[in-house]
């Protein structure tokens, strides 16, 4: 009955989506624009070769990008994990974003874990209005985590994290305007798994899995010093479930179904003047909202709001849901393939692509790739490439009820 809920469930969402689609909003594109989006950059191969899934999948040390509450039901001890992956590459050579992952599990019921990852806006020169050469800088971004997972039950556990993010897109002593600094934001993650093993006729095991991650809840980020034209970060909701099954001692496939939204406002549509040409401003000197609602809230209200403020209704809430689906089969718990597909609507951003991986395990050492396929041609993202080393130590003995990561640490 479970196996059948969630494909009723993934059908359910797919048909919704198909029905959902409106026609082209008539002021254009209708894409959510936020600061630092390279937060929202699948940082590890494993998951780049997944579309993206991985609320529900099994942990690994990147889980505190997907979902930390996972790491409270990882089998290993100790880990560190070390990505790549080169961005834009189709349009430039030296944009990438570099990361490193690492995991302590404390006994059975409780993990902690950390991260760092740094974005590369490779060499810009800047000139001044006249076209004289000032500068060759690298602008650069980066983000540091923390985080706190723990098992309430032998099935359900939940995580804290905490993040610092810096961008540095205006290197000092290269903007004309003095009051242009490096932005700075401190945020949160709030996530929750859930485990359930079962028997299944015909399989030597199976397992359903639910997780949730609310990330990014922070502080709106300020690229100036008198605190103007503060822009929100990618705050995402995230959640999904995933299937996996035993086939035998050695053959392992897993299912997973991700949809993610930035919990962000959506951009207004703005009365117009008389003339056509402009917005219509206010007594107040602010513009006139006429379909939607004020992006200039708090953060708080700005989560809320996100869920019923499109401008043209029900039909643009459900194009704001991104999809993500992916299948996974292990051998020997040694070697893996994998395949996925990443869905988000072309009026908020069009990304559509077809992904490919592998990975291998032997003893502590791992080490997985990606290959990204885009649905249209010159796509900036076609030809994108991830790697991810992995170290895994001293596998602790799984108890009754704990997840089989198939190998996947």
């Amino acid at each position: 009955m479970k196996i059948r809920l969630l494909f009723f469930f993934a059908c359910a969402i797919v048909m919704t989506r198909s029905f959902g689609q409106g026609t082209e909003p008539a002021d254009g594109s209708r894409v959510i624009s936020t600061a630092v989006p390279f937060v929202s950059i699948s940082p590890d191969a494993r998951a780049g070769g997944m579309g993206n899934v991985g609320a529900a999948t099994s942990p690994d040390a990147y889980s505190i990008f997907w979902n930390p509450a996972k790491y409270a039901f990882i089998d290993k001890t100790f880990g560190v994990a070390v990505g790549y992956v080169p961005w834009l590459h189709a349009l430039v050579g030296d944009i990438g974003l570099g990361s490193v992952a690492g995991f302590w599990k404390i006994g059975n019921k409780q993990a902690v874990a950390a991260s760092i990852r740094y974005f590369s806006l490779g060499s810009v020169d800047f000139t001044d209005d006249n076209g004289n050469f000032i500068a060759s800088v690298k602008p650069n971004e980066w983000a540091v985590d923390a985080t706190y997972s723990r098992k309430f039950s032998p099935e359900f556990s939940g995580a804290v994290a905490g993040r610092f993010i810096y961008s540095n897109l205006v290197p000092l002593g290269t903007a004309s305007n003095l009051s242009v600094r490096p932005g700075t934001s401190i945020a949160a993650d709030v996530a929750i798994y859930y485990h359930h093993a079962m028997e299944v006729k015909g399989l030597a095991g199976a397992a359903i899995d639910f997780g949730l991650n609310i990330s990014n809840i922070g502080q709106k980020m300020s690229y100036s010093s008198v605190k103007i034209g503060t822009d929100f970060i990618p705050t995402t909701l995230r959640l999904g479930p995933s299937f996996s099954m035993d086939i035998d001692d050695y053959n392992k496939v897993s299912f997973a179904l991700d949809l993610s939204k930035l919990l962000v406002p959506t951009p207004p549509v703005y009365l117009k003047n008389k003339a056509g040409a402009s917005d219509s401003i206010s007594s107040g000197g602010t513009r006139i909202v006429q379909y939607g609602k004020d992006p200039d809230v708090s953060v708080v209200k700005g989560m809320i709001q996100s869920f019923y403020d499109a401008p043209y209704g029900f039909k643009e809430e459900l194009q704001e849901i991104d999809l993500s689906f992916a299948a996974e089969y292990w051998y020997n718990k040694l070697f893996s393939v994998r395949a996925g597909y990443f869905y988000e609507s072309k009026y908020k951003g069009d990304r559509q692509f077809f992904t490919l991986g592998a990975g291998l395990r032997y003893n502590v050492f791992g080490l997985d790739f990606s290959y990204l396929v885009p649905v249209k041609s010159n796509n900036p993202l076609q030809n994108t490439l991830q790697f991810t080393l992995h170290f895994n130590f001293d596998q602790t003995k799984k108890t009754q009820g704990e997840k089989e990561t198939g190998g996947t640490n």
